[in-house]
């Protein structure tokens, strides 16, 4: 458990980042690293909680921090 969190993270910094260098978001780097990490962080410990999800970690981490970079920007622009 202790590496799928710090690989939760990670992952999730990835996707952040390559969302902000594809153009598929436009927030800046840092805040959709700090978007992906939190929506991730959320998931995990729903997981870890819960039991909800998918079986590997990684398609937590991936969805979440996509769903995060979804949401999160959206609810605040008009």
């Amino acid at each position: 458990m202790f590496f799928a969190f710090f690989g939760t993270v990670v992952i999730a910094g990835i996707v952040g980042y390559a969302s902000e260098r594809t153009g598929f978001t436009q927030n800046g780097v840092i805040p959709s690293i700090i978007i992906c990490v939190g929506g991730a962080f959320l998931f995990f410990f729903l997981r870890v909680m819960f039991g909800i999800g998918f079986s590997a970690p990684g398609w937590n981490a991936i969805l979440s921090s996509i769903g995060a970079l979804v949401i999160v920007p959206t609810h605040w622009r008009k």
